[in-house]
C-alpha cells in the first residue's frame, strides 16, 4: 500500500486515505442551503475515492457570506438540509468535513463568473464588517470596524455553527483563517490597524482568531478532530508571514487543533504570488516539523507521484486537491491505479476499472 492511500487517524476518527477535497466555493445557493448541484458535486467526489470531502466555506451568518449565493449553516433548518448529503458522503466510505467561515471585508461580492464585483446595498449586497475600515480593493465597500460587541456576537455565531455542523453529522470541522477572510484579516497587520486589545502586537492580532478557535474546539466533540486553514504568508512585505504563522499554530495546537491546512495569500488584491507546482508544500513541512502537528499541503498538486512523495517523505500528512478534483472527480481512483494501491471502486463502476 502506498502511504497516500493509507489511513490517517486523528483523535477517534480514521480517515481512509490522505486525499482531501479542498474547500471550493460553488456560489450556487439562493438561501444558504444545499441543493441538487451540491449533492452531485460533493457526492461525486466521495464516489471518486477521496478520503475526506470538505465543504466550501460555510458562512456562519448571512452577513458573513462571500456572495449572496454561498452556502451557510447559521440555523437548525440549514443543518437539517445537509443531513442527506452528509449521509451520502459517509455511505461512500469518505469522511465528511465542513469549513466554517466569515468573509469579513471580502463579503457581498458577485460570483466569479459574473465578474466578482462588489455588490452595494441596492443590488443584493450588505455592509461588510472587518477589523479596520479598510476596503479590499478600489471600488469595494469600506467595511465597518467591528466593535467588541460585534466580536462577541461572531464568537457566538461560530459556536452555534459548530453545533449545527454536529447536528448535520459532519465528522471534521475546519476553521477558515486564510485567504483574506475575517480571521485572517485580524491576523495580518496590513488589514488590522486597531488600537485596542485586538490590534497592534502579534499577541493582540491573534487574540480574536484564537478566541474563535477555542470556542469551536470547546463545542466540538472531544473525539472528533478540528482543522484550521491558514494563509502562511500574505506574499507582501510587512504582512503576515511564516514566522508569525508558526507562533499562531503553536497556540492553536495548545487549544487542541489537530491539523493545520496550509495555504497562502488572498489578503490583498495585488500580491505577487510565485505560483508553481507544490509551491505551498514547504509551509506545511515547516509547521509540521517545528510544532510536531499534522499538516495538509495544498496548491497545484496534480500528479499521483507528486502527492505520494509529499506524504511518503513526511512533508505533510495529507494533500488537499482543488482544481484537479473539479476537472476529475475520480482522480483518487485513477491515482490508486497509477500507484498500484488497493482502492475499492463503487460496485456500480467496477466494469470501467481497467
Amino acid at each position: 500500500m502506498t502511504l497516500l492511500f493509507s489511513p490517517l487517524k486523528l483523535r477517534g476518527l480514521t480517515i481512509p486515505n490522505r486525499i482531501f477535497v479542498s474547500p471550493m466555493c460553488q456560489y450556487s445557493s439562493p438561501d444558504g442551503k444545499p441543493n441538487n448541484w451540491h449533492f452531485v458535486h460533493y457526492g461525486s467526489r466521495a464516489v471518486g475515492g477521496a478520503g475526506m470531502v470538505i465543504t466550501e466555506a460555510m458562512a456562519i451568518t448571512p452577513d458573513g457570506r462571500i456572495s449572496p449565493d454561498d452556502l451557510g449553516i447559521w440555523s437548525s433548518e440549514h443543518a437539517e438540509a445537509y443531513i442527506p448529503l452528509v449521509e451520502f458522503i459517509k455511505a461512500q466510505g469518505a469522511t465528511a468535513g465542513i469549513q466554517l467561515a466569515h468573509a469579513g471585508r471580502k463579503a457581498a461580492t458577485e460570483a466569479p463568473w459574473l465578474g466578482g464585483k462588489p455588490l452595494d446595498l441596492d443590488n443584493r449586497g450588505w455592509q461588510p464588517l472587518a477589523p479596520s475600515p479598510i476596503p479590499f480593493a478600489p471600488g469595494h465597500q469600506t467595511p465597518i470596524e467591528a466593535t467588541a460587541d460585534d466580536l462577541d456576537k461572531i464568537i457566538r455565531q461560530f459556536t452555534e455553527a459548530t453545533r449545527h455542523s454536529l447536528m448535520a453529522g459532519f465528522q471534521v470541522v475546519e476553521l477558515h483563517a486564510a485567504h483574506g477572510y475575517l480571521l485572517h484579516q485580524f491576523l495580518s497587520p496590513l488589514t488590522n490597524q486597531r488600537s485596542d486589545e485586538f490590534g497592534g502586537s502579534l499577541e493582540n492580532r491573534m487574540r480574536f482568531p484564537l478566541q474563535v478557535a477555542k470556542a469551536v474546539r470547546k463545542t466540538w466533540p472531544e473525539n472528533l478532530p478540528m482543522f484550521v486553514r491558514i494563509s502562511a504568508t500574505d506574499w507582501v512585505e510587512g504582512g503576515w508571514d511564516l514566522e508569525q504563522s508558526i507562533e499562531f499554530c503553536r497556540q492553536l495546537k495548545d487549544l487542541g487543533v489537530d491539523l493545520i491546512d496550509c495555504s497562502s495569500g488572498g489578503l490583498v488584491a495585488d500580491a505577487v504570488i510565485p505560483v508553481k507546482p507544490g509551491f505551498q508544500v514547504p509551509f506545511a513541512t515547516e509547521i509540521k516539523n517545528k510544532l510536531n502537528i499534522a499538516t495538509g499541503a495544498v496548491g497545484l498538486i496534480t500528479d499521483p507521484a507528486q502527492a505520494e512523495q509529499i506524504v511518503a517523505t513526511e512533508q505533510a500528512d495529507a494533500v488537499l486537491l482543488g482544481r484537479k478534483l473539479l476537472s476529475d472527480p475520480y482522480w483518487p481512483l485513477h491515482a490508486a491505479q497509477t500507484l498500484g494501491a488497493s482502492q475499492l471502486w463503487p460496485v456500480q463502476y467496477e466494469r470501467a476499472r481497467s
